[in-house]
């Protein structure tokens, strides 16, 4: 059992495509840094509705407690999970065709009233991850801790010796 308090994977990635693996994978990193499990599954709302639509049905039940979808262009793989399951869905539009993400950012932002899912910023991985933990730590108090020390380290790079060095470096790399 991880410190965390959970044993088995409780965030499922989807990616719904392969080409979305690379965000999928740091959004992973930030899960595993939290100690929080996970498992990615590559489905297509469109070119594997059935599995998708199963997959989302059976979350819960194969002991997922929160759903992350990576998709683009008409992103429809959040709105499925959420339609084929009560466990929280975060949407993560990806930057791809050519509205560069703001169609897939639209169209997970218009899911229609009873098929909620929360959305994060284009290709917003770290976020995701970030909102799953917050999920999970309402009712997990060691959970809290970790997020509380993950924000202590993210504020420690607007240190003075630290903003110092970033000046200097970006001075060095004008020259």
């Amino acid at each position: 059992m991880s410190t965390s308090g959970f044993s088995d994977p409780v965030v499922l990635l989807l990616a719904g495509s392969p080409s979305d693996l690379d965000l999928v994978l740091d959004c992973e990193d930030t899960l595993r840094e939290l100690d929080i499990p996970c498992d990615i599954r590559v489905l297509s709302a469109h070119r594997t509705p059935a599995k998708t639509a199963a997959c989302a049905e059976n979350a819960q039940k194969n002991g997922f407690q929160v759903l992350i979808a990576f998709a683009g262009l008409s992103a429809q793989l959040a709105g499925v999970a959420a339609a084929h399951s009560l466990l929280p869905v975060i949407a993560v539009p990806r930057a791809v065709g050519p509205l560069n993400g703001i169609d897939a950012t639209l169209a997970s932002l218009q899911l229609p009233p009873g098929t909620p899912a929360a959305v994060v910023a284009i290709d917003g991985a770290k976020n995701a991850a970030l909102l799953a933990a917050r999920i999970l730590a309402v009712a997990n108090s060691e959970l809290r801790d970790r997020l509380r020390e993950f924000g202590e380290r993210n504020k420690e790079r607007y240190a003075p010796e630290h903003v110092a060095a970033a000046i200097e470096k970006a001075r060095r790399a004008r020259k």
